[in-house]
This record gives structure tokens, sequence and C-alpha cells, in this order.
């Protein structure tokens, strides 16, 4: 038996409420791994094949596809049926060639985003933090737990580091070179990643800066000229003049 203080397993009245489990018919449900993203914000693998995607019907049928490399998250096989998915990642099913997105969704707070194959190929991804490393380089600390490095040729005067904290990367899979930098600023296109407004997609039209992230307020507006506010640390910028990655019908016009 599975003791909480070694913590193996999860009181399914204790996982996150968007979790597509059955909280009053089980006691268990399976605990996402230490990884790239925490538990409030994203689903183990297992979950996804067996609840979302419904390719098996039982916990065991979910591992033994698992196992056997069906699976892909951000271009490489996940064999480890805990293995956290959260937002932007991509899912692919190995045998069949379909590709998701994991994103925010109104109300669910999550969806699987059925996107092109092409697209399987980029990511977005935010930078929270960034540190100088050895030799003046510049590490890039992103949403999904990668660091990507930026190399400088003088560290006295790093021209190469235009990149700020809050902006967006969009990165090739799975070699993670940047295509792309969209920086957090007003005019640019941001998705919410929680909060009430979950999901809902909107140009940055006012940053209202406070004591950290969570005490800023951006407001938004959406594609129909509805306003709307949320904290600075619920906001994930996805583009310029428009969305660089497709979305759930009506998200964006």
């Amino acid at each position: 038996m599975a003791r909480m203080g070694g913590q193996r397993r999860l009181k399914a009245l204790a996982a996150p409420r968007f979790w597509p489990i059955l909280r009053k018919e089980y006691k268990w449900t399976v605990k996402p791994r230490p990884g790239p993203h925490p538990a409030e914000r994203s689903l183990p693998l297992l979950l996804l094949v067996r609840n979302v995607l419904e390719y098996a019907t039982t916990a065991r049928e979910a591992r033994k596809l698992i196992s056997e490399g069906h699976f892909k998250v951000d271009g490489r096989v996940r064999k480890d049926y805990k293995y956290p998915v959260g937002f932007m990642d991509v899912i692919e099913i190995v045998d069949t060639g379909e590709a998701y997105r994991f994103l925010p969704y109104p109300t669910s707070f999550f969806t699987l985003h059925r996107i092109p194959r092409e697209e399987a190929l980029i990511k977005p991804v935010r930078i929270e933090d960034k540190t100088t490393v050895k030799g003046g380089h510049v590490q890039l600390n992103l949403h999904d737990g990668r660091n990507i490095l930026v190399r400088v040729k003088d560290p006295r005067k790093p021209v190469e580091d235009v990149y700020k904290t809050m902006g967006t990367l969009l990165i090739t899979l799975p070699d993670q070179s940047i295509k792309e930098y969209y920086q957090f600023e007003e005019g640019s296109i941001a998705i919410v990643i929680g909060g009430r407004n979950v999901g809902r997609v909107g140009r940055i039209i006012g940053i209202q800066r406070g004591w950290g992230r969570k005490r800023s307020i951006v407001t938004l507006e959406d594609p129909t000229g509805n306003m709307f506010q949320t904290s600075m640390d619920y906001v994930f910028v996805i583009g310029r003049e428009k969305p660089s990655i497709s979305l759930p019908e009506g998200a964006w016009k």
C-alpha cells in the first residue's frame, strides 16, 4: 500500500479540479512526476492517454501503450506515464501522425487542440527568468523547465541579449532553436493561462505594474472589443499582429 508520506500516489479528492477523473469512484489517482510543469498546471501523460484521448480504458492499458513508445511530447518519445504535460506542449500519436497542443481553455481550464503536423514542429515558451553565466552568456529560463543559452560575443556589450522576462520565444522542436521573439508589451497578442479568464485571448492594451507579477494587472481587449483584466502572472504572449499558433475555434478572429 502506498503511503502519502512517500507520495507515490495522489488522493483523487486532492487532485487539481480540472483533472478529468472520477473522484467519488476512485480513492487514488496517478501523481505527476516532478518535471517541466507544476502539478496545478499540468496533467500526467497517463490521464491524457486514457481520459482525454481515450486510447485506453484502464490505467494498465495506458501504461502499456506509453511504455511501448506510442506518444511523443514536444518531439520526443515519452515512456513515463507520470510525465507532466502542460501548457503549449505538443502531444503526438506516433502511429497515426495526429498532433495536439495543450492549451488553456475557458471553464474547463485546458483543452487538447488538434493542430496541423507542420505546427507540431514549433512551440511558444515564456521567459520566466534570465541569468548571466560563465563567459557573459545569457541563460533564458522558460516556463516549461527548459533553458536556452544565448551566446554573446562581447560580455561588456551583449547586443545579442534582446530578450526580457515575460516575453515569449517561438522555438523549434525538438532542437529548440529560436525562430521568433514576442515582447511582453502593449499591442502584443496574449492568452490567459489562469484565473477566471483562463483561455481568453486578447490584445494587451494596458499594463499596471505593482509589487511583483501577481500584483500587476494587465488589461486586454478580445476580438469583439470586450475588455477584461487579469494578473500579469497569467498572461502568455503568443504573437504580435496575430497568434503564432492555431487556437480553438472562436478564440481569435
